[in-house]
């Protein structure tokens, strides 16, 4: 039984920053981020109003209000415009 536990921690350190990182912010030039406008229409469709797109680091940083009215924070890869998992990722 200990060997098990003991097996699964170590297993779950190794893992744990992979599973974390969560994609990451760009580090291409600005010249190559896609326009706020296309990430604003795509989460638009997804029913969000955005209230205000910022620039972080490589990440659009996104202020929104969702559907039921709540505020919500989300972060975007200015290149790809994939979506990180730490809505915080811009300012680390």
């Amino acid at each position: 039984m200990y060997r098990t536990l003991v097996i699964a921690a170590l297993a779950g350190m190794v893992a744990g920053p992979a599973l974390a990182a969560g994609g990451s912010c760009s580090t291409a030039p600005k010249s190559q981020f896609k326009p706020k406008a296309t990430l604003e229409a795509q989460l638009t469709g997804e029913g969000l109003t955005v209230r205000q797109i910022k620039v972080e680091k490589g990440c659009y940083e996104v202020y929104a209000v969702d559907k039921a009215g709540k505020k919500v924070n989300l972060a975007y890869n200015a290149e790809t415009l994939e979506k990180l998992d730490n809505a915080e990722a811009g300012e680390n």
